[in-house]
């Protein structure tokens, strides 16, 4: 019987899980021992022109699959070079002293004439846009470490750099185990006063957080235009910290909103004081769903949390219509860090007139289809139950007929 009803929850109630993939490269030199080493995830926002004083803005990530052809490694200088895509690259110099290096620039170069990414772009160009990031004082032997974002933005281009792993110079041939941390990740913390309460003994347990309120988040190309973006929900976020597990709500009045809508690819960012949050949908024209999530948390005490996931699926409903879903769904973005999501309502997609489509709604809310399914599996056990015990009940009445 407990079979069965693991049968008719796993029918309810099944999903599919997607995990996140970094990119990840070895550089090895003219002796085949490593000499550069990478393992990050960058997000590029990059706005053009699809006609007279029209633009648009695309955004997309760093593969998973690149190639190394013109990284160079070099006594006192490096670059990382990763090619990907129709004619797009995204190279890091670096340059050493004695006892540390740093990474002088970041240049990102993108061809207008990839109509995959680029779709309806009125050039058909290849530009480049060089960043200046403060990745310094990494000592040698040592590799940079850092999960937050790292945000640069030039001209028309936004780079979004996080759990970046990097180290050039490489003198052993191995990735060192040694790191340099960035100064984003090293949250300094302040030692409270020592204060003696005295109390009667209570069981510890952390106290249930009210349920969310619902914030309604839109983006609008600019201030006389309607919403071409729109989401409606109620956010808890859990993330642990060491051996324990806390939860936060975001609070719709103390967010501020941003983003863009694109033609494939449309994001909403939601930043508070202690939590930031983007969401990355894409649409392939006819279905959109939501790709990818970054989230960064700072708790009161310790070092910032971040999560990132690029490889989801969630969320998907016809371009044109919206997605819905009134039950409280959980997501789980990384080991570390789990969203909680009530009152959902999202269409970043083919808004018209500043309201929602008609929607299209999660399976915990459809008890249309659910119930059939969870009566259907019900009555199969049953059924099975039976047939069972007639089986039984024949084997006993034909050892008695023996026996006589």
């Amino acid at each position: 019987m407990f079979w069965c009803a693991f049968v008719v929850l796993f029918l309810a109630l099944g999903n599919e899980l997607h995990l996140s993939h970094a990119t990840e490269v070895s550089v090895n030199n003219t002796e085949n021992k490593l000499c550069l080493y990478a393992n990050l995830m960058v997000n590029f926002s990059v706005t053009y022109e699809v006609g007279v004083n029209k633009s648009e803005t695309v955004l997309f990530v760093l593969p998973e699959n690149v190639t190394t052809e013109g990284s160079t490694c070099k006594n006192t200088t490096s670059t990382l070079k990763l090619g990907f895509g129709d004619g797009h690259s995204w190279a890091v110099e670096f340059t050493k002293d004695n006892k540390t290096y740093q990474v002088d620039s970041i240049v990102f170069t993108y061809n207008l004439n990839d109509s995959s990414v680029f779709t309806n772009s009125t050039s058909n160009e290849t530009k480049s846009v060089t960043a200046k990031p403060r990745i310094t004082n990494v000592g040698v032997d040592t590799y940079y470490s850092c999960k937050s974002e790292n945000v640069q933005r030039v001209e028309s281009v936004t780079q979004t750099l996080y759990d970046v792993t990097l180290q050039a110079f490489v003198t052993n041939g191995s990735k060192s185990d040694t790191d340099t941390v960035c100064a984003a990740d090293l949250t300094s913390t302040t030692v409270a006063p020592t204060t003696t309460v005295t109390t009667t003994a209570a069981p510890t347990s952390t106290p249930t957080l009210p349920t969310p309120t619902t914030g309604n988040y839109s983006i609008a190309p600019d201030f006389n235009s309607t919403a071409c973006l729109m989401a409606t929900f109620g956010l808890r976020i859990g993330f642990k910290q060491g051996d324990n597990v806390e939860t936060i709500n975001l609070v719709p009045s103390a967010t501020n909103v941003s983003g863009a809508c694109g033609v494939n690819s449309s994001n909403l960012t939601l930043t508070s004081d202690t939590i930031k949050i983007m969401f990355t949908f894409s649409n392939d024209s006819k279905k959109f769903h939501l790709h990818a999530l970054n989230v960064t948390v700072k708790p009161a005490t310790g070092a910032a949390v971040v999560a990132v996931n690029t490889n989801m699926s969630i969320w998907a409903a016809a371009v044109g219509s919206s997605y819905m879903c009134n039950k409280e769904q959980t997501l789980t973005v990384t080991e570390t860090l789990t969203l909680y999501t009530f009152k959902l309502r999202v269409q970043p997609f083919g808004v018209e007139k500043g309201e929602f489509a008609t929607a299209h709604e999660c399976s915990l809310d459809d008890t249309s289809i659910l119930i059939p399914v969870i009566v259907g599996a019900a009555l199969a056990c049953l059924i099975l139950i039976v047939v069972i015990a007639y089986v039984i009940g024949r084997r006993k009445t034909y050892v008695g007929y023996q026996t006589l």
